[in-house]
């Protein structure tokens, strides 16, 4: 059935290319293949808005040259269907690029004579962009535009002739004029361009968790005033780089990941939601929006870069007693530095023990003591929540054993993780509402 339809489409407009259909001149058909694609347009009636285009963008050598190619003409009254305004617009000298878009897309290198083109489904044109051909009932479309006469050959190729311009799909742009064009990223874009960033983000290849311009107004009042002066720029910087991942990764390949490493040095957590990823605490909200060089996932939240485990603990105000510790047995700076997964004793935790024990660690002569407690709350490398759970035991730098529970809730030995992944810069931290004592103790 798609033979046959080929076929009869071909037969109609060979025919109509003979007879001179309505949509065709007696000079257009009686063309003689000595003159060139331009020459032909421009001594056929019909094509007047078409040459003066040609001229506009600056095209006419291009298409006069010797050469194979096949054109895809549109006529003054396909022009004609354009919105009002619409060629006025693109004739003007700074709009030539978009109107040699537009006619470079109407171009296929080769010269393809209509029983070639009616048995293609796609052509690659001169724009980069293709152009889809179909067959139906009959007749032959060209995107959307049918083919009304074939075959007018020309010294440098061949003209078919339609009855509507071909529009061609918007170019793939870098991530930046990206984020500009999709108009709710105005913040990022002043972010970026306030960190001198602009260019960098223009080149190479990343994965760019872009806050929308309603995730900063999420932020508290002041901040982004506050972040956009150049005295903050290394602040800024830090921030922004944190939302870029090195390579394009899709949604898809993220979701493999449990972390993965940002240009500002600190690693960012991925979980799967219920709408698709979630990036730290931040929700993507649109996946995969290509560009040039990567790719950009809309988030709800601005990523705030994590301090390291000590800075963490001492921040969140709950860990005094822990923090007090861990600087007594000269454990602060070790744990600022590699990466670790902390169960981190409340200082409700630290105030379960019977009184004095607290005091009495604390003192100079019990430091090698102390040590063993605090690095039985230690395991070497950075493991979230999962990871955790698929563990029945957990090896800590005290050289003991913790053992891993689930029931109702997850056991660390007998204390009860109360928050977990609490993320640092470089590890994670897990609550737990009792100290951990090593065997023996």
């Amino acid at each position: 059935m798609r033979r046959v339809n080929r076929r009869t489409a071909l037969q109609a407009m060979a025919a109509g290319a003979l007879m001179l259909s309505a949509m065709a001149s007696p000079s257009l058909a009686s063309a003689q293949p000595a003159k060139n694609i331009v020459q032909i347009a421009s001594e056929t009636p019909g094509f007047s808005t078409l040459v003066a285009a040609i001229q506009a963008a600056g095209l006419v050598d291009a298409l006069s040259a010797p050469g194979r190619l096949t054109v895809f003409a549109p006529t003054d009254n396909a022009f004609a269907k354009l919105p009002p305004g619409t060629i006025e617009n693109l004739l003007k000298p700074e709009n030539k690029q978009a109107l040699t878009d537009i006619l470079t897309y109407h171009v296929v290198r080769g010269k393809l004579e209509s029983k070639t083109v009616v048995n293609l489904k796609t052509a690659r044109t001169l724009n980069g962009a293709s152009i889809s051909i179909k067959v139906e009932d009959g007749k032959v479309f060209i995107n959307n535009a049918q083919v009304t006469v074939v075959d007018v050959m020309a010294s440098n190729g061949v003209i078919h002739v339609i009855d509507t311009v071909l529009i061609p799909p918007a170019k793939p742009k870098n991530i930046i004029d990206t984020a500009v064009g999709a108009g709710n990223f105005k913040t990022l874009v002043a972010a970026i361009q306030a960190a001198g960033l602009t260019e960098t983000l223009k080149k190479g290849n990343y994965a760019v968790f872009a806050p929308t311009d309603e995730a900063f107004a999420k932020l508290p009042a002041g901040t982004v005033e506050n972040l956009l002066k150049p005295e903050n720029k290394q602040t800024l910087t830090n921030i922004l780089l944190y939302h870029v991942v090195q390579g394009r990764l899709s949604a898809k390949t993220l979701g493999r990941h449990n972390t993965v490493r940002t240009l500002s040095g600190g690693r960012v957590w991925i979980r799967p939601s219920e709408a698709g990823l979630k990036v730290d605490g931040a929700n993507v909200i649109a996946a995969d929006v290509a560009a040039t060089n990567g790719v950009i996932h809309a988030i709800d939240t601005v990523l705030i870069p994590p301090k390291d485990i000590v800075t963490t603990a001492i921040e969140a105000g709950n860990f005094t007693t822990l923090v007090a510790a861990l600087q007594a047995a000269g454990l602060a700076e070790t744990l600022k530095h590699g990466r670790f997964t902390v169960f981190a004793p409340t200082d409700q935790a630290f105030a379960k023990l019977p009184a004095g024990t607290v005091e009495n660690l604390l003192k100079p002569e019990n430091r090698a003591q102390l040590r063993s407690i605090l690095l039985y709350h230690v395991v070497r490398g950075s493991l979230d929540s999962g990871a955790v759970l698929k563990h029945g035991d957990l090896h800590t730098l005290q050289g003991g054993r913790l053992t891993v529970t689930v029931s109702n809730t997850v056991k660390i030995n007998q204390a009860q993780v109360i928050l977990a992944d609490v993320i640092a810069s470089n590890g994670v931290i897990h609550v737990i509402d009792a100290v951990l004592l090593p065997p023996g103790r």
